[in-house]
């Protein structure tokens, strides 16, 4: 699969600075500690650091850490009639066998150094699948971002109501979610931080769930009184999920909700979560590198491009290739944006029928050219990250 002895060779020595193995640290603890972070305890894990007015994650070992992702690597993507064979034989039907042996080899040889949200569509508007296992993580041995499902407010979900975040009932949830989640990945180094929801429609809705409405009326946003209801309601809801996170984790970043850059996202929200998150993270698959740029100018705070692919939806085909042109000029951009830490592929790993869209077919064949300019991208990235930080 497109695997050579000297991309390899390339591969190991730009991931090893990137995952902390290059022999120059950028910044010393007294450097990072100037950064501050929702963390109690970050020493050891993932953090954050300003560098020449440029923010950067910091890894483990506290070199720097550009974050180049893949989301969406479900394993039943490999269990179709047709291919369902290639999972019995190859992998013996072990999904830590096909992490160990497929997903980690190929993220790798193709220069990704995250796994950025490992969920997938399962049917379209529907939920996605299940997360990873703490041993399918560690099974991945690279870095990688977890989501947490305090709430179900989904742009693209068409079934479930909102939850009253004032009530007792959320709040006992998010604690749920906090000691079922958090307090078993509390301890891993690989963890980059947490997510929250995909696209809340925080003041915007959808056609397929119009029924239920926004979480907060965007009309009242034209007075006083709705404006500091707003404030108050989103308040409370990052207050009680940082919360709700620290009392079970003290190590790893708030990523917080990752907001659609193209519906209206509004400034109460995101200055209300600012005090209890440590990035703002977005989707955007119209102008990542323009908007990114605005929202790091507007809050002072880092962005991380959560999800974002250069698909052409109106294309006639079944199955969407992907567009190795566009992840490549879009992570150029933002890799110049001061405030921007990373950019995670809407890929999937692998097509299904619902999504329509994988860096492998069924099959388990390559997106050939596209996958091979996405990884001449990602490698030009971290020469370029080696060479900023080699002194």
């Amino acid at each position: 699969m497109m695997r050579t002895t000297k991309r390899r060779s390339f591969l190991r020595s730009s991931l090893a600075f990137g995952c902390g193995l290059a022999a120059t640290p950028l910044l010393n603890s007294a450097q990072a500690s100037e950064v501050k972070t929702t963390q109690v305890e970050a020493s050891g894990f993932f953090t954050l650091g300003k560098r020449n007015d440029h923010w950067w994650l910091i890894d483990p070992a506290g070199k720097p850490f550009f974050t180049m992702g893949l989301n969406h690597i479900d394993p039943a993507s490999l269990r179709y009639p047709e291919n369902v064979d290639i999972w019995r034989e190859k992998y013996g039907g072990s999904t830590l066998r096909w992490i160990k042996e497929s997903v980690a080899p190929n993220l790798k040889d193709w220069g990704f150094n995250t796994v950025g949200w490992v969920q997938e569509v399962t049917v379209k508007k529907w939920q996605h699948s299940r997360p990873f296992t703490i041993d399918e993580y560690r099974a991945l041995e690279m870095p990688y971002c977890h989501l947490l499902p305090f709430t179900e407010s989904h742009q693209w979900e068409k079934h479930t109501v909102h939850y009253d975040f004032r009530s007792e009932d959320w709040k006992e949830w998010v604690d749920y979610v906090a000691r079922s989640h958090c307090a078993e990945l509390a301890d891993e180094k690989n963890l980059i931080g947490y997510f929250y929801s995909d696209c809340p429609t925080w003041t915007h809705d959808r056609p397929d769930n119009q029924w239920r409405g926004p979480i907060f009326d965007p009309e009242r946003l034209k007075t006083e009184a709705g404006r500091k209801e707003l404030i108050e309601l989103a308040t409370s809801y990052y207050k009680t999920t940082h919360d709700a996170i620290r009392r079970y984790d003290k190590h790893h970043l708030l990523l917080g909700d990752r907001y659609e850059a193209n519906a209206p996202i509004a400034t109460e929200v995101v200055n209300a979560a600012k005090p209890y998150v440590d990035v703002l993270s977005f989707q955007d698959f119209r102008d990542p590198v323009n908007h990114l740029d605005e929202w790091h100018k507007k809050t002072g705070m880092p962005v991380l491009l959560a999800d974002a692919a250069g698909v052409n939806f109106r294309s006639e085909e079944f199955f969407k290739p992907n567009n190795g042109p566009w992840y490549a000029k879009t992570l150029a951009g933002l890799f110049e944006n001061p405030g921007c830490i990373g950019f995670h592929l809407c890929g999937a790993y692998q097509r299904n029928k619902a999504r329509r869209r994988g860096l492998l077919d069924e099959m388990e064949k390559p997106d050939g050219q596209h996958v091979e300019q996405m990884t001449t991208a990602n490698e030009q990235i971290s020469q370029k990250m080696a060479q900023m930080f080699q002194n």
